[in-house]
Formats: C-alpha cells, sequence, structure tokens
C-alpha cells in the first residue's frame, strides 16, 4: 500500500494505519496526504483513477486520533475502489425520491446529507475496527455528544462524526448515530455515559424517531445490493425530513 505525505507533521499516524490495513483491506490505489495548515481546514477524500488524495488539517495530524482517523479515511478510499453500495449510491437521487414534491425546510434537507454520511461512516468504521482499538472512538463519540447536548460548540472538528451546534433535531440523529455504532460493534455496556447523553438528545427532540434512526444505524446490513442500500437512504430521507405533499416512489 502506497502512502505518500505531503506538508508539515508527522508521516507516523498514515504509515502506522496503513500498516495495519494492508494485510486485511489494503488499497490498490496510492494514497497521497496533503497537511495543511490552516486549523479550519475539514478532513476530506478525493478519488481519481490515478489514486486517492486526504486532506488533512496538521492540528487534525499531530491529535491523539490522526492514527484512527487516517483508518477511517482509508476505509472510505477501500469502499470506492470495491464499489460498495454506500459510496457509489448517489445521495442527491435518493433524496430527490424521497422528497420530490414535498415542501422541506432547507435545514432538514441540509440534515438528509448529514444521516447520509453517517450511513457511509457506518460502513467505514465496520472495516477499521476490527484492525484497531475502539477506546478513542468512544471517547471521542462521548465528547462529541456530550458537547452537542451542552450546546458548547468547541472549535473545528477533525472528524466529522457528529456536529455541535444548537440544533435538537439533528443532535438526536447523531446521538442515534453514537449509539448504533457502539452497539453494532458492542463497543460499550449498558451503563456508559453515552446512553445518558443520547437520552437527553432524543428528550431534547421528541419529534425524531429517536429508536428509527438508532435501529437504522445499529442493524445496516454489510453486505447490500444498490436496491436495498437506496431504499435505507430514501426511507431515511423521509423518516426525518417528512414535510407536505406526497413523495416520489
Amino acid at each position: 500500500m502506497d502512502v505518500l505525505k505531503e506538508g508539515p507533521g508527522p508521516a507516523e499516524p498514515f504509515l502506522a494505519a496503513s500498516e495495519l490495513v494492508e494485510t486485511e483491506w489494503p488499497l490498490e490505489r496510492p494514497v497521497t496526504v496533503t497537511v495543511v495548515e490552516d486549523p479550519d481546514e475539514r478532513t476530506r477524500v478525493s478519488h481519481s483513477a490515478e489514486g486517492h488524495r486526504l486532506t488533512i488539517s496538521r492540528q487534525a495530524a499531530t491529535s491523539a486520533m490522526a492514527r484512527e482517523l487516517a483508518l477511517h479515511e482509508f476505509a472510505h478510499m477501500h469502499h470506492h475502489e470495491q464499489a460498495h453500495p454506500s459510496h457509489t449510491q448517489s445521495t442527491e437521487e435518493a433524496i430527490y425520491l424521497a422528497l420530490t414534491g414535498r415542501t422541506v425546510e432547507k435545514r432538514k434537507l441540509t440534515h438528509c446529507y448529514q444521516i447520509a454520511n453517517h450511513m457511509k461512516d457506518i460502513y467505514a468504521d465496520d472495516l477499521w475496527l476490527d484492525v484497531a482499538p475502539a477506546d478513542k472512538l468512544v471517547d471521542f463519540l462521548e465528547a462529541s455528544l456530550a458537547n452537542s447536548v451542552a450546546d458548547r460548540p468547541d472549535g473545528p472538528q477533525a472528524w466529522d462524526l457528529l456536529t455541535a451546534g444548537a440544533d435538537p433535531e439533528i443532535t438526536a440523529v447523531n446521538a442515534a448515530f453514537a449509539l448504533g455504532l457502539v452497539e453494532r460493534h458492542n463497543l460499550v455496556g449498558d451503563d456508559h455515559r453515552l446512553y445518558d447523553l443520547a437520552h437527553a438528545a432524543a428528550a431534547d427532540a421528541p419529534e425524531v424517531d429517536f429508536e428509527h434512526f438508532r435501529e437504522l444505524f445499529r442493524s445496516l446490513a454489510a453486505d447490500p445490493d444498490e436496491s436495498e442500500y437506496r431504499k435505507h437512504l430514501v426511507d431515511a430521507a423521509r423518516e426525518y425530513a417528512g414535510g407536505t405533499g406526497p413523495a416520489a416512489d
């Protein structure tokens, strides 16, 4: 697995991550990691026939979770190479199928894209959690959800699994994602603080079917076909955004 780092900061987290996945699900195309000084740079991945590019801030690349973040992004790259439905299905198409003909608030439409990203993240995490400990991920989920529930944004997040903010509805879905993920992989016990935080988030947004989304994230099939995955995306958008008027089928 070929990894090239550009820019400031250590290469070690990315090389360590590549060593972990080399024997399990090595990438077929080379990876270029571009580290930038701007602390507000959001971690993102792009793909081409020649290879993959991971763009990440120096702050994130030197954080305690740098290796886990690299594993997460490498897993997205692997699913892209293998044409996994979660990474080939157009989110825009699914949302159109779900909501065309309905009147939907702009913020909820934006949140539908975040929910789709959570679904993609489930499949990325399915891969890397088999090759590395989950302790740092669990700590991140707990801290991120605590900030969201308390509405205390604490600077840019390197890993966009959860987003702190004032909107209680998407915070409830984010909480469902956190619980669904840890339950999917049996990462915490029933007495973990995540449960208290998630239930607080759900109570703040009674109009969101928290249990529906928790079960969705927990039980997504490991290897869905295109039709099955599209249906999950469409159903998730309809469940969350609602709106008025008939939806397309």
